[in-house]
């Protein structure tokens, strides 16, 4: 593990608030037709900051995450006080990443200045589809066109912008996503998030696609625009650092970063998960989801966390296995058993490196192939095993 790795810790605080639920979220967020009083959750944030700097003192903050829901629907004041208020309560790194989520529907260039002025220095825009027939089908907001004003309005207002779309989609074919990838690689500047449409239990789409309603690709045509994915986005300089992440080299969200290298973060907000070490102990939180019940919670008790567990060695070391190996530089086998207190098994290493899913570098970190990542869930269990 690098200095720099060792160093890490990062802040999620989670805005759950949108304007529309889209028909495949299965995320914490809520519509709220009141008018929402930002300044009464500011200070619910500052005071679950406090609690939890209290918890985790002397940590040096690399990385600040203000995801959702909706934080472009926060106003910028409200992101500046919690901005604030993490920098009270604990050292802010000079070069910290600061990134805050937004939807083009809520993208204002007045109101983009007013959040670099708060102290946000990156921004990930929603945008899902760059075809007006698919956003509609995804229950998004706003058109194509919209988007790519949004984006326009993300690269004169910030140096560093990313964007999410979501492929696989009903009748979507490989030559179709070839173009859409294009198209979005010329308007990205260094980073990109691609998901493929996943049918969560629980959404709306869900109903429709156990009914028949809702067709997604088959198994052969996802693969196909998988391969599409990976090759598009290397030729053109945003290779593969994650599973769903392309960058170019330097520009990687370092705020995910900290998720998937197993190190600590606080989550603040509705909803939000933490990784925190007190004590020597690796703590698991979650606070409550519905954002009026936790900011009650926050007022009466200075925190809205509701589930408080500590991972044991084994399930320390298997989340490290998990989200490790989701990275393109893989992980140090070494950390893992300094973790589980036990060595991976070399003979299923040999047995999967045999069949290509795996590799073994020169330094000793094992990493899954090209070929390996679309059936990362059975390489991570076969090795957990």
């Amino acid at each position: 593990m690098t200095a720099a790795e060792q160093k890490a810790f990062g802040v999620y605080v989670h805005w759950p608030f949108c304007l529309s639920k889209c028909p495949y979220c299965d995320f914490n967020s809520h519509v709220r037709h009141a008018t929402i009083d930002q300044e009464r959750f500011a200070r619910g944030f500052a005071r679950e900051i406090e609690t939890t700097a209290a918890r985790v003192p002397g940590r040096e903050v690399t990385s600040i995450f203000l995801g959702g829901g909706t934080p472009s629907l926060m106003k910028p004041e409200t992101v500046g006080a919690i901005l604030d208020a993490i920098g009270k309560h604990w050292r802010v790194a000079t070069d910290v990443e600061v990134t805050l989520e937004a939807n083009p529907t809520s993208v204002e260039a007045t109101r983009f200045a007013g959040y670099r002025a708060a102290g946000v220095n990156r921004v990930s825009l929603g945008v899902q589809a760059l075809d007006d027939a698919s956003l509609k089908m995804l229950g998004r907001l706003h058109s194509a066109r919209e988007a790519l004003d949004a984006v326009a309005i993300a690269r004169r207002s910030f140096e560093r912008y990313s964007f999410d779309l979501i492929y696989a989609r009903p009748d979507q074919t490989p030559a179709m996503w070839t173009d859409e990838l294009k198209l979005a690689i010329a308007e990205a500047a260094e980073h990109l998030s691609l998901y493929q449409l996943t049918i969560e239990e629980g959404t709306p789409f869900f109903g429709l696609h156990a009914a028949g309603k809702l067709k997604t690709p088959d198994e052969a045509i996802a693969r196909a625009l998988y391969d599409v994915t990976q090759e598009a986005c290397a030729q053109h300089g945003l290779p593969a650092y994650e599973i769903s992440n392309h960058a170019r080299p330097g520009a990687e969200c370092q705020h995910n970063l900290v998720y998937w290298r197993g190190e600590e973060y606080a989550g603040i907000g509705p909803g939000a998960h933490g990784r925190l070490d007190i004590n020597g102990v690796r703590h698991a939180t979650a606070t409550d989801k519905r954002p009026e019940t936790w900011l009650m919670r926050v007022e009466a008790n200075g925190h809205g966390v509701i589930t408080d567990d500590h991972l044991n060695s084994v399930e320390r070391a298997d989340e490290f296995l998990l989200m490790g190996l989701r990275l393109a530089e893989g992980i140090d086998p070494r950390r893992y058993a300094a973790l589980a207190g036990r060595q991976l098994d070399p003979d299923r290493i040999a047995i999967l490196r045999e069949e290509g899913a795996i590799e073994v570098e020169a330094d000793g970190r094992l990493r899954v192939t090209q070929a390996g990542f679309p059936v990362l869930d059975a390489v991570v269990a076969d090795l957990a095993a």
